[in-house]
């Protein structure tokens, strides 16, 4: 039988959000139905609502998010009812060319859910990165369900869904970050200071933090950041050459996506570095480089999407290292909210007066 509950749609481009009584169908073959325990507020939901994705309104928000599987469609076997659940957007297809080339984690044609969640008058929703998760429960493709332990807290777990594993993965992942290398990561919201988390735990011996916001600053050095620059009042990349011995960083991470942002990341790495790109650029913007230093530099300019992480095997790891006190998810967590919060939270977001907001669903509630 389907299912009413409560989620949280953004109707139309730029208004405030609603709390709408959201019908979920029985999962169908290849589809699982999650009790959503909490789901953290992201810039992508509020990307969402601003109409900065597609204009594909309605749009049922939410996608950082970890429950509890209450039920499983035919051919399901990656999970059963009862398992708790990180919720990813890279549910691998296996067919693809780059899953073909054993790259998953780059998977070209990720599974959504093939039903559609509706409004009660029969209004197709379209699920915030396939997934829709400000809400009771939601339908995924099973794939997009990755079983961790249940010891840890869906507030912290849920985390790994997007900004935190986006962070993570940029400086672990794309970044390749080692023992003993220099990091400098430019933007310490969520993302930022996850890179320099992870930067952290990847050895990094220099991590420099960077950002026009003292507090952000502040911080950056809770997740591990030696070293701060405010670059509203200070040259980011002099500052990053000293404390690099005059050289530059290894690994420079853009996690604002601004042009001038990248172009700093550029002339603050070593020779032979690599620039992250895991920011995202609006799509007007334009990049400009001197070709001549793109080839004498040498090194890397990449792009990090998802923190190239492959959530079967990156999010049961993460999470172990969270149970072994190596990794801190609860201090991402800035506020616990409900529901009716969210635009609100979108507001302190804007704000930067959080690193997260995280929605917590009481069954019943």
């Amino acid at each position: 039988m389907p299912q009413e509950v409560r989620g949280v749609v953004a109707k139309a481009k730029g208004a405030p959000v609603s709390i709408e009584t959201i019908v979920i169908p029985d999962p169908g073959p290849g589809e699982v139905v999650v009790a959503i325990a909490a789901c953290g507020v992201c810039h992508t939901d509020l990307h969402y609502r601003e109409g900065g994705i597609n204009d594909e309104f309605p749009f049922l928000l939410g996608h950082e998010a970890a429950g509890t599987v209450e039920s499983v469609g035919e051919g399901v076997t990656n999970v059963e009812p009862g398992d708790f659940v990180v919720l990813n957007w890279r549910a691998v297809c296996g067919q693809c060319r780059s899953c073909r080339k054993g790259k998953p984690n780059l998977c070209f044609n990720t599974h959504n859910a093939m039903q559609k969640m509706t409004l009660l008058d029969g209004t197709e929703l379209s699920p915030a990165l396939g997934i829709g998760a400000f809400c009771d429960k939601t339908l995924v493709a099973a794939g997009q369900a990755t079983k961790v332990d249940p010891a840890a807290p869906a507030a912290a777990a849920g985390l790994l869904g997007c900004g935190v594993m986006a962070g993570l993965g940029a400086a672990m992942n794309t970044g390749g970050v080692g023992r003993g290398d220099s990091v400098a990561v430019f933007g310490c919201g969520g993302v930022g200071d996850a890179a320099i988390a992870g930067a952290k735990l990847a050895g990094a011996t220099t991590i420099v933090a960077v950002d026009l916001d003292d507090r952000k600053l502040e911080w950056a050095k809770e997740f591990g950041a030696t070293h701060t620059v405010n670059s509203g009042t200070s040259d980011a990349v002099a500052a990053i050459q000293e404390a690099t011995g005059g050289f530059g960083a290894d690994v420079c991470i853009d996690a604002v996506g601004h042009p001038a942002v990248y172009r700093q990341c550029f002339e603050a790495r070593d020779l032979a570095g690599t620039v992250v790109l895991v920011g995202v650029p609006r799509p007007d913007m334009t990049l400009e480089l001197p070709f001549i230093e793109v080839f004498g530099r040498g090194g890397a300019l990449k792009s990090s999407w998802y923190g190239d992480c492959l959530p079967e095997r990156d999010f049961p790891m993460l999470i172990d290292l969270y149970l072994q006190g190596r990794l801190d998810l609860d201090r991402f967590v800035s506020e616990r909210i409900g529901l009716d919060d969210v635009e609100a939270a979108f507001h302190k977001m804007e704000q930067g007066e959080v690193l997260r907001s995280v929605v917590e669903i009481v069954p019943g509630a």
